[in-house]
């Protein structure tokens, strides 16, 4: 047992089942709508996994459900970056997870292992890492950085902080990079104690994007679970899948992306009862569908076919299947890991670095995926093409709000004037940007179109500014108000 294993599996064991439970939006759907109609039809979860929100939301779901269990999905803490500590508002980000894992109680803070933001660029949706050796490395120096700042400002006398858990990201289309995803998730964990959320529905994403789609998915599930870090796995998430705005042809693979709202394909649940067999996974504390954005009625029955299918897995749950390694066992087991574990040198960063500004430059279509030399061996001819096309467009103009509901006045100036909104999609990618603050795409996108009418109809500046004030003011009073 490595001094990583030996840490993970202390931490690990104050860690108490949850059972199979919702990962949730407090706002999107009314939570307490949500939880009546569960109530109603007789349906009982063992936890709620929250999503990142305003203080006071979170303070009144803790306070409205004093005796449930609740976990946190936190955001903005990009860790697989590698100039993570220097351009990000990092200890602002750590303050204010801290604070809300304090008021949950959660035993753990679970995190996507992708970003929103690479370079100076930013995203409205997950991009996933570089899939390298280096970028493995850096990753781990994050998650150890991230992990220590938790025991400091969360631990209890009884124990350290809520335990660092890394989610399998979705691919939108494309992967960069060497490793599979598995080889990267096992480099990850043999560096550091973390756990890991293992999401299926974006396991099946990268089934689709990675150059596995031509032999039987769970031929690739069976190969995949061989190399993952299975003993890891404290959690799975399942969640829906859609196609969003692609043609394919008939007979083809769907264009399938994680899509929380949609429907979840029988064919997951699939996946996962293969998951549930596979002897490794050992340390598994929850399950969760991810169900915010989607209609209360259809929670409510994918939650029903949910339990009815894997209740009986919560039996496999209860008892010890390791024995819990005491703190002098950690201790030790620390003073003999390397002191360069998880070191990467300044060159190493930047060269990671570097690599990332391509990574973002080929993805928006600034260059050419073969003049930047990234590997890419599952990658399909179209795929960016698809994502430059479709996807991204709608991320821009649309995710968060439509720029012509959000700005109809200023818009109606703009057509006048014959300005197109493609234009500002062209601006949002012109150049990298200095980070400013924590990362809320909402409020980004706010400023950079203010930022783009000022630069391209000085004569409309004043009403985009006064049509984002007004926004601004309504999100900030929305984000901190839930319930009906």
């Amino acid at each position: 047992m490595t001094p990583a294993d030996r840490e993970f599996l202390w931490r690990w064991s104050g860690i108490p089942s949850h059972g199979l439970g919702l990962s949730v939006d407090v706002y999107s759907p009314d939570l307490f709508e949500l939880l009546a109609a569960l109530e109603a039809r007789g349906l009982r979860y063992g936890y709620l996994e929250v999503f990142k929100a305003a203080q006071p939301a979170l303070a009144l779901v803790r306070q409205r459900l004093p005796n449930i269990l609740l976990a946190y999905h936190a955001e903005g803490l990009w860790i697989t970056q590698p100039d993570w500590e220097a351009t990000y508002p990092v200890e602002t980000e750590l303050v204010a997870a801290s604070t809300h894992l304090r008021t949950l109680g959660s035993y753990w803070m679970n995190h996507e292992c992708a970003t929103k933001q690479m370079a100076g660029y930013s995203f409205g949706t997950y991009l996933p890492p570089l899939l390298t050796p280096l970028s493995a490395d850096v990753t781990a120096r994050n998650v150890g950085m991230v992990q220590s700042a938790l025991d400091r400002r969360c631990s209890t006398p009884s124990g350290p902080g809520p335990l660092l858990l890394l989610e399998t990201p979705p691919l939108t289309y494309f992967g960069f990079g060497q490793l599979s995803m598995a080889e990267f998730f096992r480099r990850i964990t043999e560096l550091v104690p973390c756990g890991v959320v293992l999401d299926i529905g974006h396991l099946w994403t990268v089934y689709r994007y990675s150059g596995e789609r031509h032999r039987p998915v769970m031929e690739f599930l069976s190969e995949f679970l061989d190399t993952f870090p299975l003993e890891r796995v404290v959690q799975i998430h399942v969640a829906g899948l859609a196609e969003q705005g692609t043609d394919r042809q008939a007979g083809s693979l769907p264009w399938w992306l994680d899509a929380h709202s949609a429907p979840i394909p029988g064919l997951l649940f699939d996946m996962l009862a293969q998951v549930l067999s596979h002897p490794r996974l050992a340390h598994l504390k929850g399950m969760a569908l991810e169900v915010d954005t989607k209609s209360v009625s259809q929670i409510v029955l994918e939650f029903d076919r949910f339990c009815e299918r894997f209740g009986r897995w919560c039996g496999r749950w209860n008892g010890d299947r390791e024995p819990a390694c005491s703190s002098e066992d950690v201790r030790v087991g620390l003073a003999a890991r390397p002191a360069s574990t998880c070191a990467t040198d300044r060159a190493g960063a930047n060269e990671l670095l570097r690599q990332y500004n391509l990574y973002a430059r080929v993805v928006t279509g600034t260059i050419d995926a073969s003049a930047a030399g990234l590997p890419s061996p599952g990658l399909e001819p179209e795929a960016l093409t698809v994502y430059r096309r479709s996807y991204l467009p709608r991320e821009i103009l649309e995710w968060g709000g439509d720029l012509r509901d959000m700005f109809p006045q200023t818009c109606r100036l703009l057509d006048r004037h014959e300005m197109t909104l493609a234009s500002f999609l062209e601006y949002w990618f012109r150049e990298p940007r200095t980070v400013e603050g924590p990362y809320d795409f909402f409020l980004l996108k706010l400023d950079c179109f203010c930022e783009f009418v000022g630069e391209m109809l000085p004569s409309a500046a004043n009403v985009a500014a006064h049509e984002a004030a007004e926004l601004r003011l309504g999100y900030e009073t929305a984000c901190e108000q839930i319930g009906t």
